[in-house]
């Protein structure tokens, strides 16, 4: 038998909801024939819908984590305007009864490999990261995972990243249960931050925040980039996270490095950038990831004194 339309995962308010949303955004009236569940995301479910012969994806949150959603549309919006990257088109979003969505445009997925688009992944991230402002942060506040990501405004990155960065993570992590080896550690760090920055020169660049291997992937040979915590900060931050899970191939590095060189000293900075990841990780899903943050603080202050 041919396979049956499947909407009862989805209640009557969120079907119009969405419905609403995609004839706004196609000019034309929508009705949904079908919704499909897709696994993957730990945060929020996601389904895949589809309008007569269109398709999008659609993530579901609790109404209370509307701004979740919020946060991430701006996001993909910004990073949209860098050419050389291919980022879903937002649809909309918004609350429907009890439960927040964001629908966007549904892409074909590949896996980096270590070819020929890997290069040419490398450096269209490179041009991302060409996309400057005058200072570190961005507009508002957003979010990396589930947790807040602050992002006032700071014309000087060292403090940028300690006080925004690392310290509401080690006061979370303590709030989580973080050691007290953790916590103090962390604070003889964030006092000597800047000393990791004395011959480096950073200037503001746009991130995607978030840059692992599970939130990149091509489209026709094009980086595709989704998921963002995205604002102004040092390159190389993106960069390091990129190595923290798995890695990229060695020939999107090589192809970046080509396009803009990194300076001397980014071994050790990379470390002090994933221990905010490493942290978020901790505050997010526990386990073994306080004994990881506390060796990487143990080890940049080694680097220090």
């Amino acid at each position: 038998m041919p396979a049956q339309p499947c909407l009862s995962i989805m209640d009557h308010v969120l079907t119009a909801a969405l419905e609403d949303a995609i004839s706004a955004f196609t000019g034309k009236r929508s009705t949904l024939s079908r919704a499909t569940p897709v696994g993957g995301g730990s945060i929020s479910h996601s389904i895949a819908i589809e309008a007569g012969s269109a398709r999008w994806f659609v993530k579901l949150n609790n109404a209370e984590q509307h701004e979740l959603f919020a946060a991430e549309a701006d996001g993909l919006r910004a990073l949209a305007r860098c050419l050389a990257v291919r980022v879903p088109q937002v649809v909309g979003d918004g609350i429907a009864g009890d439960r927040a969505y964001l629908i966007l445009e549904y892409l074909p997925l590949a896996p980096l490999g270590d070819d020929t688009a890997a290069e040419n992944a490398g450096r269209a991230l490179a041009e991302l990261h060409r996309m400057r402002s005058e200072r570190f942060g961005w507009h508002r506040d957003n979010f990396i995972g589930a947790t807040r990501q602050e992002n006032t405004a700071e014309q000087g990155w060292p403090r940028f990243f300690a006080q925004q960065r690392l310290k509401p993570q080690l006061e979370l992590a303590r709030r989580n249960g973080g050691s007290d080896r953790l916590f103090r550690a962390g604070n003889r760090l964030l006092d000597a931050v800047s000393a990791f920055f004395a011959d480096h020169h950073t200037e503001p660049s746009l991130l995607h925040g978030d840059l692992w291997q599970g939130n990149a992937a091509l489209v026709g040979g094009q980086l595709a980039l989704f998921d963002p915590a995205v604002y102004f900060g040092d390159r190389e931050a993106d960069l390091a996270m990129t190595e923290l899970f798995g890695g990229f191939p060695h020939r999107f590095y090589a192809a970046y490095r080509e396009a803009w060189p990194l300076a001397a000293g980014y071994e050790q900075r990379r470390t002090l950038y994933n221990l905010y990841h490493v942290l978020n990780h901790f505050n997010l899903f526990g386990g073994g990831y306080l004994r990881q943050a506390e060796g990487m603080v143990d080890a940049l202050l080694a680097e220090i004194t």
